[in-house]
């Protein structure tokens, strides 16, 4: 992805997961916008785009964070909101273990706490060790948690699938995780 279609993506996550008041978009109850409202939102800022734009950037992006609708009139980040909306994803059973990619600046915190979902709507949780290390590896060395999924599962902790196959749940209690 070149440098522009990078810098626009990261005003995008920003304001359909955190921040569309920062261009003045307006979100659905379910995170959902306008397509055509965002193009001419971004001008705010200065960016100038068209649906071709954004198409190239939900295609290629790495972490596959936006989806549209099925028409394309309608956008919205895929999962890692602070604001409220119902993505209406539905209960998924988890796999047995599922990894959580962190560094050692929040270990003791995490450890002594287990996983919070912070200023986020959820607890973001990967099935795959690669993906795990790659967040991790954003914040410096990456320490790896196994989480023990199915067991919470079964013990009553929800589970939810997003779009782009980021495994979500309200949180982990330390007895459910081990550092690898």
């Amino acid at each position: 992805m070149s440098r522009q279609l990078k810098h626009i993506s990261k005003l995008m996550s920003l304001v359909l997961r955190h921040q569309p008041a920062e261009i003045g978009l307006q979100l659905d109850e379910h995170g959902w916008a306008s397509v055509q409202e965002l193009v001419e939102k971004m001008k705010v800022k200065g960016i100038t785009i068209n649906i071709e734009t954004i198409e190239t950037i939900v295609a290629t992006n790495d972490k596959k964070r936006f989806a549209f609708n099925a028409d394309k009139t309608m956008i919205r980040a895929s999962q890692g909101h602070s604001i409220e909306v119902e993505l209406n994803l539905p209960e998924t059973t988890p796999p047995d273990v599922l990894y959580h990619g962190t560094t050692g600046k929040f270990l003791e915190s995490i450890l002594a706490n287990g996983l919070q979902k912070q200023n986020r709507r959820h607890v973001h949780l990967s099935a795959a060790i690669e993906t795990a290390i790659a967040v991790g590896s954003r914040h410096g060395k990456p320490l790896i948690l196994t989480i023990h999924a199915k067991v919470m599962y079964e013990a009553g902790f929800k589970f939810y699938l997003s779009e782009n196959n980021v495994w979500l749940t309200d949180k982990v209690p330390k007895e459910y995780m081990q550092l690898e």
